[in-house]
C-alpha cells in the first residue's frame, strides 16, 4: 500500500475545480495510486505526470519520496501543461 500526500498547492487546485465530476475522477486516480496502480503515467525527470481522461485533459504531477510515499505536487490541464511541469519540477527540487 502506498502513502499519498498532497502539497497545499495541490489541495488548493483540486478544491478550486468547479466540476464535481472532475474532482471525483481525480480522486479515483489517487485511490488507484494508493493501491499501486499507476496507469497512464510517464516520467519527466524527477517528477511524474498522470493523465486523467476526463474533461480538458486533467494532469496530476507527483514525485516519489522513499519507497512507498508519493507527494502530489501540482495539477492542471493539457492547456497549462508546460507551466505545471515547471512548477512541479521546482517543488520536487526543493525536497
Amino acid at each position: 500500500m502506498n502513502t499519498i500526500e498532497q502539497t497545499e498547492g495541490f489541495e488548493a487546485w483540486l478544491d478550486s475545480l468547479t466540476d464535481s465530476k472532475a474532482q471525483k475522477a481525480i480522486a479515483r486516480e489517487i485511490v488507484k495510486f494508493e493501491g499501486g496502480l499507476f496507469a497512464d503515467v510517464k516520467a519527466i525527470g524527477k517528477i511524474f505526470e498522470a493523465r486523467i481522461h476526463y474533461g480538458p485533459g486533467y494532469r496530476i504531477y507527483f514525485t516519489r519520496v522513499g519507497n512507498t510515499v508519493y507527494l502530489l505536487l501540482a495539477g492542471g490541464t493539457k492547456r497549462t501543461q508546460k507551466k505545471d511541469i515547471e512548477r512541479a519540477t521546482v517543488l520536487a527540487a526543493g525536497l
